[in-house]
């Protein structure tokens, strides 16, 4: 086989390996996106029909409306709930994982950063107890703040981690240039060293917030109503029934995809800035 036809050969595996790919990443996205907006019929209909013969918006009205007692008020208090724990726990780690990234990074004691990275490793199951016992010392059980700080023992040592590694790219001369002018360590960190590691805040803070918006196993446990049940718990309440709408669950999926999208795009935008930045202030 000639060069040429080998790097032929190459090339068409290549795009067929990125055609799979895409296909296997998209194809359970459209088929959502499909049922949700099909028939029951259609959906139950042997041989299954992947295309519909007419749109059927309805659920997404009935998700979308705040009926008393109905799927709407129901699945909005849910999306009521993931957000506010979702943007709890994110901001509380970040507050967290900051000061103490930026201290594993400075001043060493890799020993207690591998301590806390183990907390990460830990089997949910296995803090059931003691996260119960603590939630309902402080009467914070059921409620959308117990939560989410449930919810920071998993963001916090994963968000620490994230940014130690990246603290440590940032040159240290430049914190001792800002130090020799006058700026104190904390003021250091907030003006030189956080700008220069906006790239990494904004990734841990995508990564923060996807982890607590699909959590499952803690919110099932912690809640018991909609004053607190997420949207991955109401979701799977909606297939607890004898009669299971699959297209009203696939409507759900479908909207509650949209507010993570929706933020990661909107911090991308910051990571690209954050990027531009860090080379001009390079």
């Amino acid at each position: 086989m000639s060069p040429k036809t080998l790097r032929g050969v190459q090339t068409s595996l290549l795009y067929l390996s990125v055609l799979v790919l895409v296909v296997s990443i998209l194809a359970p996205v459209v088929w959502l996106l499909i049922s949700s907006v099909s028939s029951t019929n259609a959906l139950t209909t042997v041989p299954l029909r992947w295309i519909p013969d007419a749109l059927d918006f309805s659920r997404y009205k009935a998700l979308l409306s705040q009926e008393p007692s109905g799927f709407g008020e129901t699945f909005l208090y849910a999306l009521r709930n993931s957000l506010g724990a979702a943007f709890g726990a994110t901001t509380i780690s970040l507050l967290v994982a900051i000061p103490a990234a930026y201290s594993f990074s400075r001043f060493g004691r890799i020993g207690l950063l591998y301590g806390v990275l183990a907390t990460y490793m830990i089997p949910p199951v296995a803090l059931i107890l003691p996260l119960y016992g603590i939630l309902a010392a402080l009467g914070l059980l059921n409620t959308v703040w117990g939560l989410a700080l449930v919810y920071c023992t998993i963001l916090s040592p994963f968000v620490t981690w994230l940014l130690k590694t990246n603290f440590d790219a940032v040159p240290v001369e430049l914190e001792e240039a800002a130090a020799i002018d006058g700026l104190g360590r904390w003021a250091t960190l907030l003006r030189i060293t956080l700008p220069l590691a906006l790239p990494a805040l904004s990734t841990a803070t995508i990564w923060a917030i996807l982890l607590s918006w699909d959590e499952f196993f803690y919110a099932l446990l912690f809640t018991a109503n909609q004053n607190a049940k997420t949207l991955p718990v109401t979701i799977a309440d909606f297939a607890a029934g004898r009669a299971v709408d699959y297209g009203l669950i696939c409507a759900a999926g479908v909207l509650a995809a949209f507010p993570p999208i929706l933020i990661g795009f909107l911090l991308q935008r910051g990571l690209l800035s954050g990027l531009t930045a860090g080379s001009v202030k390079g």
